[in-house]
């Protein structure tokens, strides 16, 4: 071995100081430094002013994007306290925008109840951004702090004026740190659909959201519910038909836990429930969560049961059965939540979910007792997607594939790859016959598996499971994906991580990707969200000039290349409609060689937002529609009419 002399003493333990830590490391303290990230700085503010609200000393909060791209959050609560504080020394405004877990969320004297838990958000706030100013309204004085590059104290808390004596809250104006953030740049929608969500959770409070990046006077966005989630559940549902009038909302305390759900089942075949703690959404559920849906599927059972909907000889129905069509927002207010996992997605108090389950099941069943007539429809609604999963257990079996053998009996359609690890196989879900063709032969037959399309395949927005199975060409993608469907999805079997929907340039083509991507996120959603679909690019036009051959994906890019060729060439443009019209080589080269392809992503980032348009675009309601495509028409281009 060889000799050598290591260092290794207690001059090698790095110790950061201050805020040091959030610089170094500051995924640890928001997750990333992405898009993400950027927009988690200003829920940290707006989460301190939320707490007043919670607490009951504030009742509205603005919101604006200024025009160099900073965030202001005022509010109207009780302002951060001024005094010195008594273990730094310095003012308390200081202390919480320097000091890493200094705020009123530890004690239980500050706030009962806080979606912010760990004291951190100020100071991480500080941290990461080029300057914070903090603006205190306060015993009629205006108190000002100023912070620079990473939380430097620029200005101490000084009295820079004086206000009405009733006037009280907190100012924050920062601007995030560009060395430290991919992008600096807010995104309005973002932010408005968190905000409006913040509204629904909070009811009574006012949130305001302006951007006054541009120099259009506007008085911004104002989201104000009285009804707080029973709105929520109206708003959610607006795209859909619901079986019943009434919002059914419940509520109830326990111990300082409340606890609220608000639930309307609609004509559709998906639930939409989703489910918050201290107006954090816990996207991965948690006891709140399974006491409701277990006293949900318990009370359907007993009332159809009593009302001898349900006979003696029938199953009970199961949880899948009695969420069919549901909306539900389920919101608990904890003072001491404890979460799972460091995004705080799952709720893990166990004394929750006897306390969901209590006031859950004697307000709901108290609900079907005083409307019999939303009770049987309701419970008609279960017994139906009951018979349903039924026939769709027996469907399924169709498309089970147990080996590669299977795979040549299933119609012969698929034209699989021939590496099996699935990290680098992927599926070309091709429209029509004839570039179905082209695709098999231009292909790298190691990695490229082909699945052609005959015509439009079901849309499932409007279609139970069962009526979906029968459809063939949507039997042959849940075969060649291997995962199983339903109960029996299991993403961890899927064949292929790239996914790639490749279809005509045309409306037609659009139309088809759409319903696909209407199946993935309604059957298969997990994979969606995993990353592994992807729409293929193929080029809208063919330019040819001497031996060139140029292909571009849009008019834009036809102009910029036709503005960059000298003014005497002669070329030729040709408008390639269909991926049949290509032969193999010209396929390959255009959109299947990953060396040349230009591949879309296709994401969830917001499955909300993601469940309203594809209710609108895809659903019963023509209004809707009708309006999206009005106000969006003037967006579209290369019709063809």
């Amino acid at each position: 071995m060889e000799n050598r002399e290591e260092h290794y003493d207690a001059s090698d333990i790095q110790v950061l100081e201050g805020l040091e830590a959030v610089r170094k490391r500051p995924g640890m303290y928001i997750g990333t430094t992405d898009v993400k990230g950027l927009h988690h700085l200003v829920w940290e503010i707006v989460d301190n002013s939320i707490d007043e609200a919670l607490a009951g000393y504030c009742n509205a909060i603005e919101i604006i994007i200024n025009k160099d791209n900073s965030i202001t959050v005022k509010d109207n609560g009780r302002g951060i306290p001024v005094e010195k504080h008594p273990k730094t020394g310095i003012s308390t405004v200081e202390t919480v925008y320097t000091v890493l877990h200094a705020g009123g969320k530890f004690g239980g004297g500050g706030y009962k109840v806080s979606g912010g838990l760990h004291g951190v958000g100020a100071s991480v706030v500080n941290a990461l951004s080029t300057f914070v100013t903090v603006t205190v309204y306060k015993n009629g004085k205006i108190y000002e702090a100023k912070f620079v590059n990473g939380g430097k104290v620029e200005q101490p808390l000084t009295i820079i004026g004086d206000c009405n004596i009733e006037r009280t809250g907190t100012t924050v104006t920062f601007k995030p740190d560009s060395k430290i953030f991919d992008t600096d740049i807010y995104d309005y929608e973002t932010l408005k659909v968190r905000t409006r969500e913040l509204a629904f959770l909070n009811k009574g409070l006012k949130l305001t959201l302006r951007d006054d990046r541009d120099n259009v006077d506007t008085t911004g966005d104002t989201f104000h519910y009285e009804g707080g989630i029973s709105e929520y559940v109206r708003f959610l549902n607006q795209n859909k038909t619901p079986i019943h009038d009434n919002i059914i909302h419940l509520s109830g305390e326990e111990e300082g836990v409340m606890f609220e759900v608000a639930m309307q089942y609609n004509s559709g075949y998906t639930d939409n429930i989703y489910s918050f703690v201290n107006n954090i959404n816990t996207h991965d559920g948690g006891t709140h969560e399974e006491g409701v849906r277990r006293a949900l599927t318990r009370i359907i059972n007993n009332y159809a049961r009593k009302a001898n909907l349900l006979k003696e000889k029938d199953d009970s129905l199961t949880g899948d059965d009695v969420k069919e069509g549901l909306t539900m927002i389920i919101s608990c207010k904890h003072p001491n939540p404890q979460f799972e996992g460091q995004t705080k997605g799952r709720l893990g108090n166990s004394e929750v979910r006897k306390l969901a389950d209590n006031v859950f099941s004697e307000g709901f069943e108290r609900f079907l007792l005083e409307n019999p007539d939303s009770a049987r429809i309701i419970v008609e609604k279960t017994m139906t997607a009951a018979r349903a999963r039924v026939a769709a257990k027996k469907a399924r079996e169709l498309t089970r594939r147990k080996g590669d053998l299977d795979v040549v009996s299933f119609g012969g359609k698929l034209v699989d790859c021939k590496d099996k690890d699935p990290s680098v196989c992927e599926i070309f879900l091709v429209e029509g016959d004839s570039a179905g063709g082209s695709a098999i032969k231009g292909r790298d037959s190691m990695t490229q598996a082909i699945l052609p399309l005959r015509g439009k395949i079901l849309n499932v927005e409007k279609a139970r499971l069962d009526r979906a199975l029968s459809n063939e060409e949507i039997r042959s993608i849940i075969t060649a994906f291997g995962t199983g469907i339903g109960e029996e999805f299991n993403l961890d079997k899927l064949r292929y991580h790239k996914i790639i929907i490749m279809t005509d340039a045309d409306v037609d083509g659009s139309h088809i990707r759409v319903l696909l991507l209407t199946l993935f996120y309604r059957f298969f959603r997990p994979i969606v969200e995993a990353g592994h679909v992807y729409a293929a690019q193929p080029p809208l036009f063919c330019i040819k000039h001497g031996k060139v051959i140029k292909y571009v994906l849009n008019p834009q890019e036809r102009d910029e290349y036709l503005a960059s060729l000298s003014p005497n060439t002669k070329y030729e443009i040709t408008r390639m409609k269909g991926l049949g019209e290509m032969d193999a080589e010209e396929l390959n080269e255009t959109t299947m060689d990953i060396n040349k392809r230009i591949l879309r992503k296709i994401t969830v980032e917001d499955v909300m937002a993601a469940d309203e348009v594809f209710s609108k675009l895809m659903g019963e309601e023509v209004e809707p529609r009708r309006e999206f495509i009005e106000e969006n028409a003037k967006y579209a281009e290369n019709l063809d009419i």
